[in-house]
């Protein structure tokens, strides 16, 4: 595993102290970050910063040092709309945000592992993506 995109959910467990989920999201975060390189996208820095008055506190927690911070790929927008639309087509409900496809198309199409604890949507969308999920 060389570069590993980290899914919102699994920073924002680790900051909020899930009760629930901090126990696995920062034990899989440190073996990843261990076995390669973290890696976070505008879109992931966007829904975690909603848990933070400043910047300057965001990129404390996200810092670069600890997360290298990926543009995001006109391959992976196309993918995401496309995956998004079967999705609708299949009767996904609109709750489904569209940057959760963006996420995986990313890295999809960046040959990136995902570190998510939302594996079987991505599964599903993404069958041949490598995925860390419980």
């Amino acid at each position: 595993m060389s570069r590993v995109l980290v899914d919102s959910n699994v920073i924002l467990d680790v900051l909020t102290e899930s009760e629930e989920w901090f126990d696995w999201s920062a034990a899989a975060l440190a073996r990843c970050a261990d076995e390669g390189e973290l890696a976070i996208n505008p879109i992931i820095y966007a829904e975690v910063s909603i848990r933070f008055e400043r910047i300057e506190a965001l990129d404390d927690a996200l810092a670069p040092s600890q997360f290298v911070r990926l543009a995001l790929p006109w391959e992976a927008a196309f993918l995401a709309g496309k995956c998004f639309l079967a999705y609708r087509r299949k009767g996904g409900v609109r709750r489904s945000p569209l940057p959760d496809f963006y996420i995986g198309a990313h890295a999809a199409v960046g040959s990136l592992t995902l570190l998510t604890r939302d594996g079987s949507r991505y599964r599903t969308f993404f069958p041949n993506l490598e995925i860390i999920s419980p």
